[in-house]
């Protein structure tokens, strides 16, 4: 059974979780909306089966705070930081922000649907949403 965390991600703070099903029905959503996968290391993306178009596998390594759609797959990439510390233990996480469906955060909402809080000496703020890239094998185009 996998847990659902509370945790300031790079970006803002978030529910992070390896089920997508839990995450979905904290948030609403339908089952089969994705949702963006954070990873350690482009290593870690390729040995889940992930692929990289070759012309933008550098630009997936230095991007900081952007999220890339591949294939109908988002992914974020996250090299360093208190971020990177927590998916370097676990490999991989589905993630999420962590409030309720078209609403701001709340501290409240997000401590009652979180099985496990961890806050760092960045504590728990709503940052910038990130960047999101869709890539294919010859281009790019900015989504968000």
């Amino acid at each position: 059974m996998h847990s659902v965390i509370l945790a300031q991600t790079d970006t803002t703070v978030g529910f992070l979780s390896q089920d997508s099903h839990k995450l979905a029905r904290i948030k609403e959503r339908p089952g089969n909306k994705p949702f963006i996968q954070s990873f350690d290391s482009l290593r870690r993306y390729s040995a889940m089966g992930g692929r990289v178009p070759r012309k933008f596998k550098n630009r997936l390594r230095q991007a900081k705070a952007t999220s890339f759609v591949i294939n109908n797959r988002a992914i974020r990439i996250v090299a360093d930081g208190e971020h990177h510390q927590l998916l370097k233990k676990f490999g991989w996480f589905y993630s999420t922000s962590a409030n309720a469906k078209g609403c701001s955060f709340d501290r409240a909402f997000a401590e009652a649907h979180a099985d496990i809080i961890i806050e760092d000496n960045r504590g728990l703020y709503e940052g910038e949403a990130s960047s999101i890239y869709r890539l294919n094998r010859k281009k790019i185009k900015q989504l968000r």
